[in-house]
Formats: C-alpha cells, structure tokens, sequence
C-alpha cells in the first residue's frame, strides 16, 4: 500500500514537471560558425554571423578573409532556427563566391521566415 502511494505521487510529479518544461533545441553560440579544417588549410577564416531583424525580416551576415596569396572559391550556406532551436525548412540553397587574394567578402542572407532567431554559417571549399 505505500509502495502505491509514492509510485503515484512520483507519477503525479512527472507528468506536472512534463507538462511545466518548454520544450526547445539549445543552438550553442559558439557553433554559429561552422568550418570544415579543409578551409583553415586554404587560408580561410569567417567572422561569427551577426543576426538582426531589420524590419522585422531575419538577416545574417559574415566576413570571410583570404590569407593567401591566390583566390580560394569558398561554398556556404545559412541553417536557420526558430525560437525552440528548431531548424527552419526550406533550407537554403548552398551558394559559392569568390575570396579574393589577400582579401575579404561579406556574406549576407534574408530568412523567408519571419520567425527565425538564430542562425549557422556552414563553409566548405
């Protein structure tokens, strides 16, 4: 008989704390910026993507830098997630530009999803 009653009450507890959780996906800060080595290999390093929310439309963007002495073809592409962490679909297509030598370019990107709060830069050679 007491058995039954703490298995209840710890039943009881479960599904209150269940049901009181928020659920959500953390995106750690630190991997808002994602290179594969092949890119460190090539002489080429990205700043963290600064998001914002001008006019209320999610934007991205970065600054890839070229340490080499010859232009390198950089491929990426923006994950986008809404406020649960959760990623946003469609996913962007991946796009490729050109880092000049011993240069720098801006990458920017526009979320057709209003509600996306933060974002990850994947790049790749």
């Amino acid at each position: 008989m007491r058995f039954s009653r703490l298995a209840w009450m710890l039943a009881a507890t479960l599904v209150v704390t269940g049901c009181s959780s928020r659920p959500a996906i953390p995106v750690n800060e630190k991997q808002a910026l994602v290179m594969e080595s092949s890119m460190l290999a090539a002489g080429i390093t990205a700043e963290k993507p600064d998001f914002s929310l001008p006019e209320g439309r999610p934007t991205a963007s970065s600054t890839i830098y070229n340490e080499r002495d010859s232009a390198v073809a950089v491929h990426y592409r923006y994950y986008w997630y809404d406020e649960k962490g959760l990623e946003v679909q469609p996913l962007e297509v991946p796009k490729t530009i050109i880092v000049p030598a011993k240069g720098q370019v801006t990458v920017t990107a526009i979320s057709s999803f209003y509600g996306a709060r933060k974002v990850r830069l994947y790049l790749y050679l």
